[in-house]
């Protein structure tokens, strides 16, 4: 969290920036340690229009957490950025964020602007900025117009999908892991408010903003986090140029869709880079727990 606000303040329009800190309780007593320790630090916070810290007395978990936190500032403000606690920002990206919420505000097909892009091979070639149909929660942005489509309750998403819809859903068949997640999440195996988010905005023919050059980059898959594993496939280093062109046609970009089919494709790797992986994360999980 040190690190991300740190990023953040380095942001340019940081000191015109209202900043919000939604902290929730801890699950365990053992934790309320960590959890003070992080509300002091959110209290120190300094760099921003105005800090707010929003202290939660009971655990809400994450994903009613991002869930009521989105709502109240929609609700508030019309519009949020969101940050979770582990994400590095390019200096431009608040610049970017604001940029695209004042371009799309009237755009009900846009419905999220992303800042986090995948390693993708060839991005040079891309433009700066497209269109996807995918959501992204690593540092995003949305309005009241389009969140209050979001739809909590799995079984109203659920029923609407078919085979053809699955197949565009998991971007025609090379992520098929966002299908399983959203019937992991109807099964109790998760607690994921993306999915649904995603769900959401796919079911509404909705568009996501991308740049081609990340502008985020996620540092909490190191397995320190609850809901992480140790993983590299995701890396990249925040763009320090900032976005200067946006897209006028608001449709999917065929060129962005292929390179982003690709890193799917190939995102996990050899066997032998998979069989090592795995590996690793099942020693780091029994590390944890007999840690406890």
């Amino acid at each position: 969290m040190r690190r991300t606000l740190k990023y953040l303040q380095d942001n340019l329009l940081a000191a015109d920036s209202r900043l919000f800190i939604f902290s929730d309780a801890a699950a365990h007593t053992a934790d309320e340690e960590k959890v003070n320790q992080v509300r002091a630090l959110a209290k120190q916070t300094a760099g921003f229009k105005s800090v707010r810290l929003i202290e939660r007395e009971e655990n809400m978990g994450l994903a009613q957490s991002i869930i009521q936190g989105v709502t109240q500032l929609v609700n508030e403000y019309g519009k949020v950025i969101v940050f979770e606690d582990d994400l590095l920002s390019s200096p431009h990206a608040l610049t970017y964020f604001n940029e695209a919420l004042q371009r799309y505000e009237q755009a009900e097909k846009v419905m999220q602007v992303a800042a986090y892009m995948f390693p993708l091979t060839g991005r040079d070639t891309l433009p700066e900025t497209f269109f996807l149909r995918s959501i992204s929660s690593w540092g995003w942005a949305t309005w009241a117009r389009a969140w209050k489509h979001f739809e909590a309750d799995i079984d109203k998403l659920y029923a609407q999908f078919d085979v053809e819809k699955i197949h565009c859903f998991t971007v025609d068949g090379t992520m098929k892991n966002y299908w399983k997640q959203l019937l992991d999440f109807k099964n109790g195996k998760n607690d994921s408010w993306a999915i649904r988010w995603h769900a959401s905005v796919f079911l509404q023919a909705g568009l996501v903003l991308y740049p081609a050059k990340s502008l985020i980059e996620n540092i909490g898959h190191d397995g320190s986090g609850v809901h992480s594993i140790i993983e590299d496939s995701y890396r990249v280093h925040p763009s320090r140029t900032p976005v200067s062109t946006f897209p006028d046609t608001i449709q999917e970009d065929p060129r962005a869709l292929a390179a982003v089919k690709d890193f799917y494709r190939h995102r996990k790797g050899t066997w032998i880079k998979r069989g090592r992986k795995f590996i690793t994360n099942q020693w780091f999980k029994l590390k944890k727990r007999l840690a406890k």
